[in-house]
């Protein structure tokens, strides 16, 4: 399934704001609420990812269409890597293991500040290291 880039770098822009915040309060449910929201985006795809399904409705309708398109599921895992992250975060701030939070809602806000300013998204980078992976797994079984 192909999706429009400019909605995906919306939502890490947005992600970035929620994590920039987390960071600044220590914020354990904004940050749980941050992972349950990654987790709909990897498991059931950009359309039900709230960020992005919002950007898809309230703003790419304004805009010119894209002059292209990219592949989901690079993006899909890539809120994966954020829902590690951020589950990791919430369960240290949940158990007051604050360095834990911290270095964990710091590698998340990572992973989404480079993609939102930047383009650069971690899951198009680990997405072909997957596919081999996978391939090698069902090659040798």
């Amino acid at each position: 399934m192909q999706t429009d880039p400019r909605g995906s770098r919306l939502a890490a822009a947005l992600t970035s704001i929620v994590l920039a915040v987390v960071l600044r309060t220590g914020n354990c449910p904004l940050l749980a609420t941050q992972a349950l929201l990654s987790a709909l985006g990897a498991f059931g795809g950009l359309r039900v990812a709230l960020c992005v399904r919002l950007c898809q409705v309230l703003v790419l309708p304004r805009l010119a269409p894209p002059s292209a398109t990219e592949d989901e599921r690079p993006l899909r895992l890539d809120q994966g890597v954020l829902m590690v992250f951020a589950s990791v975060g919430a369960l240290g701030y949940g158990t007051e293991v604050v360095w834990l939070g911290v270095l964990a809602a710091s590698a998340a806000l990572t992973v989404a500040f480079v993609h939102a300013a930047f383009g650069y998204c971690v899951g198009s980078e680990l997405y072909p290291l997957v596919r081999r992976a996978q391939g090698r797994l069902t090659a040798g079984a």
